[in-house]
């Protein structure tokens, strides 16, 4: 049972809400855990609180020990995790130029076995936060906790790789890029 509501539930993460075409190719037990918001499908409260949702992000511009580490962590914080890859003009900002873009990383991170669901990195995370409802928002070892709301528990992961060696700077200037 707990898969099926996991699988709406990244059905509803990914697309904003279940189309009524989907919805429409679902079983009946399925939709009777979904109600309709506007013109769009979600699960119920009662279904949603059987889920435990952590959410994490990052740039992703090379994989390495860290990330995989990083994320085994935070998957086992709750039964879902949901991945944001930043945007491109966020690294930029940083001041470094992605290697690859933003598409291509969340394939790279969504096909990583412990992340359910990778989804791009918006302008507002508000947004995220509305679209993803997390219970748990992790933040690596050397990320500020930039957001915190009210009723969402905030978990700071601990390093498991050298971080002289686990880190996308060191790894790039080892490569000289």
């Amino acid at each position: 049972m707990r898969s099926v509501i996991r699988n709406l539930y990244l059905m509803q993460v990914r697309d904003n809400g279940i189309s009524a075409s989907d919805y429409a190719k679902l079983y009946p037990g399925e939709k009777r855990m979904l109600e309709k918001k506007g013109n769009r499908y979600f699960l119920t409260k009662l279904k949603r609180e059987r889920l435990k949702v952590v959410l994490t992000g990052g740039v992703f511009d090379v994989i390495h020990i860290g990330h995989v580490l990083a994320l085994s962590e935070a998957a086992k914080l709750g039964n879902v995790l949901i991945v944001v890859v930043a945007r491109d003009e966020f690294i930029r900002k940083k001041g470094r130029t992605p290697l690859h873009n933003q598409k291509y990383r969340k394939e790279i991170v969504g096909a990583l076995r412990m992340v359910n669901l990778a989804i791009p990195g918006v302008k507002d995370m508000k947004e995220t936060l509305a679209r993803v409802k997390p219970d748990i928002i992790a933040y690596g070892y050397d990320q500020k906790p930039i957001l915190k709301p009210k009723g969402v528990k905030v978990v700071k992961l601990k390093a498991h790789a050298n971080p002289n060696l686990a880190r996308t700077s060191r790894i790039l200037e080892k490569v000289g890029i």
